[in-house]
């Protein structure tokens, strides 16, 4: 931080001078910390952008744009509103604007969805209060509709067994794919990073990136959703199955390549989109229900472990989930 000279107005008494000046300071230095200056005319949009920009580094790709994409629906609301005018009755405002906006299908957005929207700006204004510019974060005062949640349906062992035997008829890539997810719960973002040098001895996998769609940018790779490196293990027909992929992209590319993505086509990555869409119609064809979808895979992984005595701890563990909740 720059040193810098704090100028006293003629109008400010001699006994005012020492006020003035730790009253100059603390604004000078709330200023380095957020990249603005506080004041009463600051406004949300102003103030968020700044957050935006120096919060980059510390949230992934992915999350950062997520935050974007909320906030830019708020400023046409609430942008304009100096910090101090915004009220929890502003954003419980806000709230109902959003639950008339149009969702997927047409129909109105979720509860949940209508959650994340107030979680974005709750984070801006969290940030404003952490730096002394708000006396308090006026999202936390505004009354949530309640959510029920709903109740996960998970497979049944015979609708897996069905799944399983629809799976092995599909191409090697697929196959190789889906039974990946059935056997190890991985996420789709993280088996799409995967690459050939991950695989280890004892049918062991190491989970150390995830793939994944950013608005604007495309594909982006990053670390795992709780930044942290796991090891799972396969079975052996899975275990097969990607050699005789590894052997089929050999011949395709004119050679191996090690450190390439196991999930490719002529050395170009599958995007991630591709597997869900095609498991869809591998669903309907075969008559599963509509809930039904990639990450219900995971789901099933999960029950499975559990019913099998493994401890939640250690589920949680190889799932990649920060806890047992």
């Amino acid at each position: 931080m720059q040193a810098r000279t704090i100028d006293v107005p003629k109008e400010i008494p001699k006994r005012g001078i020492k006020q003035y000046v730790y009253a100059e300071a603390e604004r000078l230095e709330k200023r380095f910390r957020t990249g603005i200056d506080e004041s009463e005319n600051t406004k949300f949009e102003t103030y968020a952008e700044h957050w935006l920009d120096r919060v980059a580094k510390r949230y992934k790709a992915s999350t950062l744009a997520g935050y974007r994409k909320m906030l830019e629906v708020a400023y046409p609301t609430i942008g304009g509103l100096p910090l101090c005018k915004i009220r929890p009755m502003v954003l419980e405002e806000f709230a109902e604007e959003l639950r008339k906006r149009p969702g997927r299908g047409g129909k109105p957005l979720s509860e949940n969805t209508v959650h994340k929207y107030l979680d974005a700006v709750s984070a801006v204004l969290q940030d404003a209060a952490k730096n002394d510019i708000l006396l308090y974060n006026p999202a936390h005062r505004v009354e949530k509709v309640r959510v029920e949640k709903v109740q996960q349906r998970i497979p049944q062992q015979w609708e897996m067994q069905k799944l399983l035997q629809c799976i092995l008829q599909e191409p090697l890539l697929y196959r190789v794919y889906y039974l990946m997810a059935l056997s190890t719960g991985l996420r789709r973002g993280e088996l799409c990073a995967l690459r050939w040098s991950d695989l280890h001895g004892g049918n062991q996998v190491k989970i150390q990136h995830s793939r994944s769609t950013v608005v604007g940018q495309g594909v982006l790779e990053s670390d795992t959703k709780n930044h942290r490196t796991r090891i799972v293990v396969m079975p052996q027909i899975v275990f097969d199955d990607l050699g005789e992929l590894f052997t089929e992209q050999a011949l395709e590319n004119n050679g191996a390549d090690w450190n390439g993505l196991i999930f490719q086509r002529k050395g170009k990555p599958v995007h991630p989109n591709t597997f869900s869409h095609h498991l869809r119609r591998l669903y309907d064809r075969n008559g599963f229900p509509e809930e039904y979808h990639l990450h219900t895979m995971r789901h099933f992984f999960a029950t499975y472990l559990l019913e099998h005595g493994t401890s939640k701890q250690v589920a949680a563990d190889l799932l990649g989930h920060a806890d047992t909740a």
